[in-house]
Formats: C-alpha cells, sequence, structure tokens
C-alpha cells in the first residue's frame, strides 16, 4: 500500500512489510536498530565496509564503502535497493581526526541527501545526530531545539554539518528527512571510546582477573565533574521506529530531541555503575583535585516536548537498566536489575 507520500506504508501501522536500509548497520547503534526492525517484520539491510565488519557475517549486511562512495553509486544503491526508510548510523566519534569526521558525519550526509533527492520515489531519511551539535547547555533548564548551536568539540561540529545537510536537503530539494537529536546513548555493546563503554570493558577485565585470584587495576577516569543527559538504546529504537511511520507533514524537515530530559551528575552514576557489577576497586579522577581545560561542556539537559507531541515518545528505560544491559556485555556473570523501590508520597506534609 502506497502512502500520500509514495511510500510503501505498513498494513498494521507498524514495521512490517518495510523495507529498511541502515547506514552503518554493524555498529553499535546501527546493529540494535536493524535488529530492532527485523523483529518486527521489516526487510532490513545493514550497509558496512565489508559483510563481516563488526565480526558479523550476517546475510543482510551489504558490503559498500560509504566513505569512498559517490553519489552516482549511492543512487545506485538506493535505486536497487527500493528503501522506505534509511537509517543514517554511519559517523566517526571516537580516535578519529577532525578531518575523519567531517568526512563521515558531514560529508556522508550531503552526498546521501543528494542521492535520496534523485530518486523517483524517496524514502524517509532518519538522520542519527547528537546533543553535541548544541554546545554549552545552561544549567537548571533543558536545551530546546529553537536554541542556536554552538558546538565546542569537532564531533559536535561535524555532526552540525550532518544535521544541516537534512534540513537544507528537507528545504531546498523536498527530501523527507527528520533528524533524531540523540543524547548521549547508553546500552549493550557501547563503544570502548566512550565513558561507559571503557568503564564496563575495565569492570568486566576487573571481575575476570579477581576471580583467577588477581588483584584488578585500579579505574582511572577523567574528571567526573560534568551533568549528562543520557538515553537507552532502547528508547532511541523506540523513537526511530516512530520516526519511520509518523506522517511527513509532520516530521520532515524537523530536529527532533530524543533524551531523557535529565542532566544525571556523572560521579554518582559511574558508582552506581561499580556497585551494580559486584566488583570493588579503586578508582582515580586524574586531575580531580586540580582545574583542567575541558574541550566539553559541563552541563547537558534537553527537552523532550517536541518527541512526545511529534511522536508520542518518552524515555520508558531506567538508567539502571541502562547500566545493567551495559555490564551484562562485559560481565563473566549477568547483573541483575534492581526492582524499583517506591517512594512514599507525602499526605499532608507527613510520609
Amino acid at each position: 500500500m502506497l502512502g500520500a507520500e509514495g511510500r510503501r506504508q505498513p498494513e498494521d501501522g507498524g514495521e512490517a512489510g518495510l523495507c529498511v536500509v541502515v547506514l552503518g548497520g554493524t555498529g553499535f547503534l546501527g546493529r540494535h536498530i536493524g535488529e530492532a526492525f527485523s523483529a518486527r517484520g521489516a526487510r532490513v539491510h545493514l550497509v558496512s565496509r565489508s559483510r563481516s565488519e563488526g565480526g558479523t557475517t550476517d546475510p543482510r549486511c551489504v558490503a559498500l564503502d560509504l566513505l569512498a562512495a559517490g553519489p552516482r553509486e549511492l543512487t545506485g544503491f538506493f535505486a536497487s535497493a527500493a528503501p522506505d526508510v534509511v537509517v543514517n548510523a554511519a559517523g566517526r566519534a571516537w580516535r578519529a581526526t577532525e578531518a575523519e569526521m567531517a568526512a563521515g558525519n558531514a560529508e556522508l550526509v550531503d552526498r546521501v541527501t543528494q542521492s535520496l533527492a534523485g530518486l523517483p520515489r524517496a524514502p524517509r531519511l532518519i538522520q542519527l545526530g547528537s546533543v553535541h551539535e548544541y554546545g554549552a547547555g545552561t544549567p537548571g533548564t533543558g536545551t530546546s531545539e529553537e536554541q542556536e548551536p554552538a558546538p565546542v568539540t569537532p564531533y559536535g561540529r561535524t555532526k552540525l554539518l550532518g544535521t544541516q545537510a537534512v534540513v537544507r536537503a528537507a528545504r531546498e530539494s523536498g527530501v523527507d528527512g527528520v533528524v533524531l537529536r540523540l543524547a548521549n546513548v547508553l546500552g549493550a555493546g557501547a563503544p570502548a571510546g566512550s565513558l561507559f563503554g571503557m568503564v564496563a570493558a575495565h569492570l568486566g577485565e576487573a571481575a575476570r582477573t579477581r576471580a583467577r585470584g588477581g588483584e584488578p587495576a585500579e579505574l582511572r577516569l577523567p574528571p567526573l565533574t560534568a551533568r549528562r543527559d543520557l538515553v537507552d538504546v532502547h528508547d532511541v529504537i523506540d523513537a526511530v521506529r516512530a520516526a519511520a511511520t509518523a506522517p511527513g507533514t509532520d516530521v520532515a524537515g524537523q530536529v527532533i530531541n530524543i533524551g531523557r530530559g535529565e542532566a544525571v551528575p556523572m560521579r554518582p552514576l559511574i558508582g552506581r555503575m561499580i556497585g551494580l557489577s559486584g566488583v570493588d576497586l579503586p578508582v582515580t579522577e586524574s586531575g580531580a583535585d586540580r582545574p583542567v581545560a575541558r574541550t566539553d561542556v559541563d552541563w547537558q539537559q534537553l527537552d523532550v516536548s517536541r518527541a512526545l507531541r511529534l511522536l508520542g515518545w518518552r524515555p520508558r528505560r531506567t538508567l539502571d537498566a541502562s547500566l545493567c544491559d551495559l555490564l551484562d556485555a562485559e560481565m563473566p556473570a549477568p547483573v541483575p536489575v534492581p526492582v524499583p523501590v517506591p517512594v512514599p508520597v507525602p499526605v499532608n506534609g507527613r510520609k
């Protein structure tokens, strides 16, 4: 069945029957997104540099070097796959120069939008942006999509260029594109270059060392003074699914924040993660006792009201559940999610 915009619409209002292309499909976010669409009956193509990238030989994988592919090659691929939805989860975040980030986070997005604009039947493009595009938030308040971005890191600057390419293509070329501007994502398989991925890997190795009778190395971290907005990868999946089937009149050309809407202090959260792991080990914050030159901001909190209004989306997973998923992927034994304890509600000032 074709919708008013020419894209196939799922008969049941879900994703069954859709053709979904996930760029960066073997990465942290792309892998989770592809699995979620497949589980709901979509036909999924996971695009990566090789079919075995990320340690997988998934038959859904399509070998295509996105950084080397020009608009003509991309157009040919999209025309052959005939997707209803394209999710761009590709990009560079860790251990890359600003030029390498620009190639993966900005120039690629520009070529993708050019290619999609030339198709006779345009798919929905879902670009995964980043909270780091905003730069500094105002303590005590959430940052809305109306705030003028002022990124302070190479990653934030290059991701912003990608967002601008999608919004421009929607305005000038009629590309059916939407940007989901994500908070920092937590979940199983988080990249080792990220703070939480690195801590999880260290705790897993510490648990194995202690099981062998050894003494684990201390956990050395940067100063944990910042507050960050965080979102579970399963909540991100729900947002992507909602964006995939939302009316184009609601979302085309829009930037939509996806986060918890909270600025979570990092030091107690890392402490909670260590406690959930059951591994007791020393922690050192390098430079915590003296001022340091930061290349990032101290406060991140997203206003997520637009996501509720346009997508019917809100975050549902607890931070404990996110941390336990992250730890389970690294620890030698499963980490149970604690049962939330109900908080007594005051009545007439008494508990």
